[in-house]
């Protein structure tokens, strides 16, 4: 029975051959002609050939007489164990390059994160510092704007409050108005009283001194009349001196002239130094109401002024804040692209890790179950039996030959498999019958 190993990888298949193997019963030393059988099978499959139509199928030549040496027995043995020691030996060289590999993508890994780790954790401290600025500067404007809020709306009270002075002063204005419109009629009237009052005084002057002339013209007329006459002395009594009754007459009606004109003089006097006190301080109270109308005005529009550039400076600060607000939202926003996109690389960088340890730990289970089973094999092999089987996972050898599978081979026919993971060992075993006689 020639054995045939037949190794396959992604490079392609392998095959290695060795000279045949007669399996020993525990009767004596027997050649089973076999049919030939191949086990397929591997991680993630189960046992589904058998052994091509059962064991009478797989045995059906029966027991055909003859032998051979055990030495023949021994070297088979031995060329297969140098057969499977190579094939491990270039496995474990495959699984050491497998973690050289693995140590050079974890270097890699190691470069990437040095590589990316400052741009993953960048140092954001500047931009923190400018943030913190631009938001201590945006809570200045802030409280700056309710500043001028807070002055406007000062300037608003303030202004209504002169406002209603103005009308106030508007009032008080109209009421000096119609004041001095009626002290002008009482100046009038005044004045009109005065000129009655002269004009009265005048024609008592006038009248006076037509009496003066009256009374001259009768006392020449008298003074004649004595003068033409005969004086005639009668006994009789004294009579009145006619000139000083006049003179007396005169000096009553002058005192009683003099009295009304010094009355007259008087009350005009008061009147006009009243009138002209009232005057001079409507005057006064126009004057000062002018002013203060004036200030007021001037006031007005000095606020009206400082109101308006208060406006245009509250809208310069709120398109300022708004230019700055949506310049740092489209910064924050990129920026937070940016984390979103790192964040995605490191998962995935992640995922690639964690796939390679799984593919680690699972070449490392196949690399511990193969040397396992290498070694029941080897202790299979050094000890007597006339049948072994050893099974892994599902796999089965029967018929006095030696099946190595693992992780759920199947067999079939005259031929082995032996799968594990990544490279897949194929046993083929062709039957050579031969008849001896003991």
């Amino acid at each position: 029975m020639s054995v045939s190993v037949r190794t396959t990888s992604s490079k392609g298949p392998k095959t290695v051959s060795s000279k045949s193997i007669i399996t020993k019963s525990r009767g004596g030393l027997a050649a089973f002609p076999q049919k030939a059988y191949s086990v397929y099978g591997g991680y993630g499959g189960g046992y589904g050939g058998g052994y091509g139509g059962g064991y009478g199928g797989g045995f059906g030549a029966g027991i055909m007489p003859g032998g051979c040496v055990v030495n023949d027995f021994q070297l088979n043995e031995k060329a297969t164990m140098q057969n499977l020691n190579d094939r491990l030996e270039s496995y474990l060289e495959k699984v050491r390059s497998l973690e050289a590999a693995n140590a050079i993508l974890e270097r890699q890994i190691r470069e990437y994160y040095d590589k990316k780790g400052p741009i993953a954790q960048r140092d954001y401290s500047h931009y923190w510092n400018t943030i913190k600025d631009l938001k201590d500067k945006i809570k200045n404007a802030t409280i700056n704007n309710a500043n001028i809020l807070l002055q406007i709306d000062n300037s608003k009270l303030a202004a209504d409050d002169f406002r209603l002075k103005y009308e106030h002063e508007v009032v008080m204005r109209q009421c000096v108005e119609s004041d001095i419109a009626n002290m002008r009629r009482l100046l009038d009237q005044t004045t009109l009283a005065r000129a009655d009052l002269e004009m009265q005084i005048k024609g008592l002057e006038e009248e006076l001194v037509f009496m003066k002339k009256n009374h001259q013209e009768e006392l020449a007329a008298l003074r004649a009349h004595l003068t033409g006459t005969v004086n005639v002395e009668v006994d009789a009594a004294p009579q009145q001196d006619l000139n000083k009754v006049l003179e007396e007459i005169r000096a009553h009606y002058e005192n009683i002239i003099q009295k009304h004109r010094r009355e007259q003089e008087d009350w005009f006097k008061d009147k006009t130094a009243g009138l002209n006190k009232e005057v001079v301080q409507s005057t006064e109270i126009i004057q000062t109401t002018k002013s203060q109308v004036t200030e007021l005005r001037n006031t007005l529009q000095s606020l009206e002024i400082e109101l308006q550039s208060q406006l245009s400076m509250k809208a310069a600060l709120e398109n300022s804040l708004a230019d700055t607000e949506a310049r740092y939202s489209a910064m924050l926003a990129g920026y937070q692209n940016q984390i979103n996109m790192l964040e995605a690389e490191l998962a995935q960088l992640r995922a690639s890790i964690e796939q390679q340890g799984r593919e680690y730990a699972l070449l490392l289970d196949i690399k511990t179950r193969l040397e396992q089973e290498i070694a029941t094999y080897r202790s299979g092999s050094q000890s007597s039996g006339g049948t072994h089987i050893i099974t892994s996972g599902g796999s089965q050898s029967s018929g006095g030959s030696h099946v190595i599978t693992s992780g759920g081979s199947q067999s079939s026919g005259g031929s082995h498999i032996i799968k594990s993971g990544g490279p897949t060992i194929q046993i083929k075993q062709t039957t050579s019958t031969s008849h001896r006689t003991y």
